[in-house]
């Protein structure tokens, strides 16, 4: 990638797009009757995940194929992904060599091997015989080898190594704490290809169900014309604040993360805008870049549309995707505040000019843009009632919503047709012309229409993604056809046959980009399939966790660092969404139950966020990060410094996973509405000053102790609870023969903290868990112990544990223990909820220091001759 970008020279418009279509769609595009066939393909595949997706499937469809659905995705993926990339830099890009019609005609037939033998699978119990062990193998090395092209070769050569110990394991050269016994090439091909345990498992099943949907549908509102919208609103609105187009690119990008899920496409499309821009009001090319690329990656954590990895956690947390918005949507939105406040100080500290001739007050676009987000969240949430009240009105409520969605939309593109459609502007242009939002929103509203139903099937009615984005893309559908021809009658055009086709034209290839824009997403959770086949099969999971116990010390933070360098690691040649199965497969569960042994219940949702997180920095951080490379193709500044400058300015993306891993109110986890709005004020605040003292400045240029004093008063307001159990302790000890005695007089519902010591099953090694268990219902404290599952028996003082009855709350965390070692399991320690001054209290101190450096600033700044 280095190469693109010769002596600091930034690429053309068409070196750029080469630069996105090798890297997310392919870089081969070979004309005539081949590339109309690929086309053909493309919008097939696209169709057939629509009615998929569509609530009349059952009826359309096959039993049989809806049921092989993962093989139809996988075998497509494989074809194009052979057809669309070349196997090497030197391979032609403008036709197709035989070798690759072999590889890709090869690679879906095997795809589609269960579909076409079902009956004979089936009969043999989903085990391999002699033929299928020997086509799974063609399949796998087939699927390598894509995955290699469209992904490049870490993903290819991490899967390789984990199949390689499944055959090997007991290898001598495998060291010894991860050797296992092996498994035969029928065993192995059974699990990986035959079987949903290894290709065809979760992930590809979350590929084809909900991912598609949601990529098909950020193409298709692209090609409707809605990224160019959303920038140019950006622009109208923070264009001419000082460090104008910075904060530009910034809003920007967060809207163009609705459509994009990809970083790279993401930095192209806006950057070729922002960059030239930033660099004119006095931004250097690295910190142009560095900004677009901080902006952009953060794009695939913005609900409500996230990265594909949200999907998959739907299914690995057993949550559902409201949930998961809703536990990512403040860490992802003062995230964004941090930038944007990044790139003000930054603009500020140098003094930099602003853009064009108008004067615009920084409170008032502030406030104009949160009464926009208001209002438009309240407009998603208030079309509840109007649609309840027709659905219990009328009987065919559902053709008249449709009805009146199309005479909304009628309307609001009526509003469009009465001003010009929005041309991109040249930001290298000798005036620059900034657009005015009073007069270029009526443009666009039509494009918030989709995006409204997307939500509302979401988040009010609660169907299912896959679902939701069906109707939001049908939506689409209709859009892409009909803007142009009811544009051309509002205006009083005669030309609707032209308008009509070039409607047909923009959804054909809108049809086309989507597919495509899946083939990298399609080969990554296959492959990624492999690596998570590889843990269930030989339980290298259990064994991981050992390890990095072990070289953790059995300490949380420095666990939770490894698993972050690990993430990074991983990224550097993985895309986010094959990184972040990779590594919560491995890791997730280490987390929690190390968690657990240090007396931190940590949520689940919290660590696969967490992980999340650090898997989109990969694309970030250097020597690989690719956004980054994006970035500074467009700018023309240096690769490296752009990545390390990213990952400076996204460092609130990197501290924000520690934060909410000890402190899960960020994640809106058992809040209240009150709660969760004094959470999103302390936060905000907090990653402000955050921000301000690592950038050194705040009113003015900080010294050092000023810095330590900004960080230490955001920790505080992050993690107030951190101060509070140290002046209270959230829970008194209690011995544990008083156990008894103690659940008889506890009020029901109360949670009990139980630290269990005892050998464990696997090592018979002694180690602590705690347990978090609420009291239950039951009279008398030898009721209630029953009823929590604890049967104890004391000896000299210990309480001594027999193994709980099955079924019993707390039998699945005790699995663990061995109880018929020499050394008893025992109660070691039991910890009572005690009253607790709330720990809001901490905020009081924490402002009161932030308001004293704010005076030492303040009057540093009011004394003459000091720089500010």
């Amino acid at each position: 990638m280095a190469d693109e970008k010769q002596g600091g020279r930034p690429l053309s418009e068409e070196e750029l797009q080469d630069l996105v279509a090798s890297t997310d769609a392919g870089a081969r595009n070979p004309a005539g009757g081949v590339g109309t066939l690929l086309a053909i393909v493309a919008v097939v595949w696209s169709v057939f995940q629509v009615i998929l997706a569509s609530p009349v499937a059952n009826y359309i469809l096959p039993g049989d194929l809806i049921n092989n659905s993962r093989q139809f995705h996988l075998a497509f993926a494989v074809f194009l992904a052979f057809m669309a990339y070349p196997a090497l830099k030197s391979s032609p890009r403008h036709y197709i060599p035989i070798q690759d019609w072999i590889m890709g005609l090869a690679g879906a037939f095997i795809a589609l091997y269960g579909f076409f033998f079902y009956e004979k699978i089936v009969n043999a119990g989903g085990l391999a015989d002699d033929t299928d062990k020997w086509v799974a193998l063609a399949g796998l090395i087939l699927l390598f080898e894509a995955a290699r092209r469209a992904l490049g070769p870490a993903m290819a050569i991490i899967a390789t190594i984990f199949l390689l110990y499944v055959f090997f394991g007991s290898s001598e050269w495998v060291p010894e704490v991860i050797r296992w016994k092996g498994a035969s090439l029928k065993k192995a091909m059974s699990h990986m290809w035959i079987t949903s345990e290894g290709v065809f498992g979760i992930a590809l099943g979350v590929s084809t169900k909900f991912v598609f949907l949601f990529v098909l549908f950020g193409a298709l509102l692209d090609k409707a014309g809605a990224g160019n919208y959303f920038i140019k609103m950006a622009f109208g609105a923070l264009g001419h604040l000082r460090g104008g187009p910075a904060k530009a690119a910034v809003v920007g990008s967060a809207a163009t993360g609705l459509i994009s899920g990809s970083s790279i496409a993401n930095v192209v499309t806006t950057g070729t805008f922002t960059i030239p821009l930033m660099k004119r009001v006095g931004f250097t090319s690295e910190k142009a870049g560095a900004v677009e690329v901080a902006s952009s990656v953060n794009g695939q954590i913005m609900p409500p549309v996230m990265g594909a990895a949200a999907f998959l956690m739907v299914e690995y947390v057993g949550i559902s995707y409201v949930e998961v918005i809703t536990h990512a949507f403040l860490p992802a939105a003062i995230s964004y505040i941090a930038l944007v406040y990044i790139v003000h100080l930054e603009a500020v500290k140098n003094n930099m000019p602003t853009l064009g001739n108008r004067v615009v007050s920084m409170g008032k676009t502030i406030g104009g843009m949160a009464i926009f987000f208001v209002g438009f969240a309240a407009l998603c949430y208030g079309v509840q009632y109007p649609v309840r009240w027709i659905t219990g009105v009328l009987p065919s409520s559902g053709l008249v919503l449709s009805a009146l969605i199309f005479l909304v939309y009628a309307a609001l593109l009526y509003l469009a047709a009465q001003v010009p459609d929005l041309e991109p502007d040249d930001p290298n242009a000798e005036e620059v012309e900034l657009p005015v939002v009073g007069e270029i929103y009526k443009s666009g509203l039509y494009y918030l229409l989709p995006i409204i139903v997307l939500v509302y099937f979401l988040m009010i009615e609660q169907k299912s993604p896959g679902l939701s984005a069906f109707w939001a893309t049908a939506l689409l559908f209709v859009i892409l056809l009909t803007q142009r021809p009811l544009k051309a009658i509002f205006r009083g055009q005669s030309d609707m046959a032209n308008a009509f086709r070039d409607g047909v034209v923009d959804l054909w290839n809108g049809l086309i980009d989507g597919a495509r824009n899946m083939i990298g997403i399609g080969l990554a959770t296959a492959t990624a399939g492999v690596i998570v086949g590889t843990v269930t099969l030989t339980g290298v999971g259990q064994v991981m966790a050992d390890l990095v116990e072990f070289l953790s010390g059995g300490n949380l933070i420095m666990m939770l660092i490894m698993v972050g360098l690990l993430s990074l690691v991983l990224g550097m040649g993985l895309p986010t969404t094959a990184n972040y199965i990779v590594v919560s497969s491995l890791m997730a569960g280490v987390v929690v139950e190390l968690g657990a042994q240090s007396g931190l219940i940590v949520p689940l949702i919290a660590v696969h966020l967490f992980v999340f997180y650090f898997g989109i920095m990969a694309d970030v951080t250097p020597p690989v990060g690719l956004a980054s490379f994006a970035a500074a193709a467009v700018s023309g500044g240096d690769a490296i410094r752009t990545g390390f400058t990213a990952f400076f300015y996204s460092l609130r993306t990197v501290a924000l996973p520690f934060v909410f891993i000890f402190n899960t109110d960020l994640l809106l986890i058992d809040v209240t509405w009150v709660q969760g709005i004094i959470v999103f004020v302390a936060a905000t605040i907090a990653i402000l000053v955050f921000t301000a003292g690592t950038m050194g400045y705040f009113l003015t240029k900080s010294r050092i102790y000023e810095s330590i004093l900004l960080v230490a008063v955001a920790f505080a307001l992050f993690r107030p609870d951190y101060f509070m159990d140290r002046i209270q302790p959230p829970y008194a000890q209690i011995p544990p023969t008083e156990l008894e005695a103690k659940l008889d007089t506890a009020q029901a519902g109360k949670e009990l903290r139980f630290v269990i010591s005892g050998p464990d099953f696997d090592t018979g090694e002694m180690k602590d868990m705690s347990l978090i268990v609420p009291v239950p219902e039951d009279e008398g404290g030898a009721a209630r112990m029953e009823a929590m599952g604890f049967i104890v028996m004391e000896e000299d003082g210990v309480m001594r544990l027999e193994e709980p009855m099955f079924g019993a709350p707390i039998a699945d965390q005790m699995s663990s223990f061995d109880f018929y070692a020499d050394n008893p399991v025992s109660i070691s320690a039991v910890k009572v909820p005690q009253s607790q001054m709330p720990k809001e209290l901490v905020f009081i101190p924490a402002l009161l220091l932030l308001a004293l450096v704010a005076m030492l600033q303040r009057a540093r700044m009011g004394k003459q001759g000091e720089p500010a």
